[in-house]
């Protein structure tokens, strides 16, 4: 077996979640890198959609930007914006939402606009973009990002996409029509909503990691389900597809496409 990374365990990881054929929305950084893995491993029919308007690309590098020409070039069509958001997003023709975050919440509530008071933040970032609608629309949503106590919070600085707002029923009272997240992907392990509460809890660990590096880099008192399991190490297949897609956008771009 290769050996792997802890990014690339949860970039294949989170690749598996993409069935073949789905519809998916797709962030620029982690959730790219890991769809187009997918679209290259087990999933080749999974058609990506970004928020430059391309349906269906296949970007042979990952793509800087919403705006990379690779992706309009080779994707199947290009249309108008207006037609993703309403025809296709809130139209509820998008299976899956692939979203990555500053911040994220015991009910995977997103962050991506500040850390600090808004009005005198200590870190301004990218912002919403379009994520908010694919939150709320998207029949479910996948969320990637690395776990450490800055990014997984107890409360976040502020609400930029809703994933089960205050937890319980209050995502349908919101009236979102979306199912919402159905689960957080991290490089120590996998999340998934409990049901009733929709409060995260740690169903699955990566191989080699514990429980307590787990609660060491949550800001709340994460919960384990009953049944924790262990995820399958990253294949011979999924690694070598993972790094060829990564020395290909290097060469192009100087960089690997949304490690950091």
């Amino acid at each position: 077996m290769m050996t792997y990374t802890t990014n690339e365990m949860m970039t294949v990881a989170a690749s598996r979640r993409l069935g073949n054929g789905s519809v998916c929305f797709v962030g620029i950084g982690l959730p790219s890198k890991a769809a187009n893995l997918a679209r290259l491993t087990h999933a080749p029919d999974v058609v990506l959609i970004y928020e430059s308007d391309p349906i269906g690309a296949k970007p042979s590098v990952l793509p800087l930007s919403i705006g990379d020409g690779e992706l309009a070039e080779t994707a199947d069509t290009v249309v108008p914006t207006g037609e993703i958001f309403r025809y296709w997003l809130q139209g509820g023709r998008i299976d899956v939402g692939f979203l990555g975050a500053a911040q994220v919440d015991r009910y995977g509530n997103i962050n991506t606009t500040v850390i600090g008071d808004y009005h005198q933040p200590k870190v301004r970032l990218p912002g919403a973009g379009g994520a908010p609608e694919v939150a709320g629309s998207a029949r479910q949503v996948l969320i990637i990002l690395k776990q450490s106590h800055r990014t997984f919070v107890d409360k976040l600085a502020f609400v930029t996409s809703v994933g089960f707002g205050e937890g319980g029923e209050h995502r349908k009272q919101l009236g979102l029509l979306g199912e919402g997240p159905v689960g957080i992907i991290t490089d120590l392990c996998i999340m998934e909503p409990e049901a009733g509460t929709h409060e995260f809890v740690v169903t699955s660990l990566h191989p080699g990691v514990t429980r307590e590096q787990v609660i060491e880099n949550t800001g709340w008192a994460i919960r384990f389900a009953e049944d924790v399991a262990t995820t399958e190490a990253p294949r011979t297949e999924e690694l070598q597809a993972l790094r060829a897609l990564e020395a290909r956008t290097a060469a192009a771009h100087g960089q690997s496409g949304g490690d950091e």
